[in-house]
């Protein structure tokens, strides 16, 4: 029982001269990192630079006159960002002495090629106004509609379109009531129905029974 007091004791002696070790250890690894990007060939501050800490997600960007601060640890790798000039990264050296460091980064132009472009005028308005009217504009979702409901093009989804499982059973129990209703005799004959001859004469104006090859 005496150990085991004799163990705590020297526990609590200990915990807080380790915990302040670490606490200092800590407060001089963290880094105040400022300074100024520049351009190479001019030397103009760049403003709207981004400071990113790889590997945190933490950063900032560069004021109007290319001035920053941000805070890091000794180690980091800080890299300097921006969509006109080329990209920079340095690492905060771990034998800073005190917890400042301070920088004057400069950043290159990075050249971007675009494809060329050849613009060629209108020799006339008349021709402008003719080329404007010929141009070939791309159907709309209206226009696709309107086209679909068209009533040829209706027609044609009808006879192309096959039928669900739905109305094949409909299509099915229609044949069988049918053949139960004329079961024994035989089954009238259309030809004196005046609304089938009407579809006849509907279904030979729009060419049905025309031969297709």
């Amino acid at each position: 029982m005496r150990k085991i007091v004799q163990y705590f004791i020297i526990a609590a002696l200990l915990l807080p001269a380790a915990a302040k070790a670490q606490f200092e250890t800590a407060r001089d690894s963290v880094v105040q990192l400022y300074g100024v990007i520049m351009t190479a060939d001019s030397l103009v501050g760049i403003p709207a630079v981004s400071v990113v800490v790889k590997g945190q997600n933490r950063g900032t960007i560069t004021n109007n006159q290319g001035v920053f601060s941000i805070v890091v640890l000794k180690g980091d790798e800080v890299e300097f960002t921006h969509v006109t000039y080329k990209s920079k990264t340095i690492q905060i050296p771990r034998n800073i002495e005190g917890n400042q460091y301070s920088i004057v980064q400069l950043m290159v132009v990075d050249t971007v090629y675009l494809p060329a472009t050849i613009i060629r005028p209108r020799p006339t308005p008349e021709q402008f106004a003719r080329d404007f009217v010929n141009t070939k504009v791309p159907d709309d979702n209206i226009e696709i509609a309107r086209r679909n409901t068209d009533a040829a093009k209706r027609r044609v989804l009808l006879q192309t379109t096959p039928g669900d499982g739905g109305e094949a059973t409909r299509m099915q129990f229609n044949k069988i009531a049918n053949r139960a209703v004329y079961q024994g005799q035989t089954p009238p004959m259309n030809i004196f129905n005046p609304a089938a001859w009407a579809d006849f004469i509907q279904a030979w104006k729009r060419g049905d029974f025309k031969n297709k090859h």
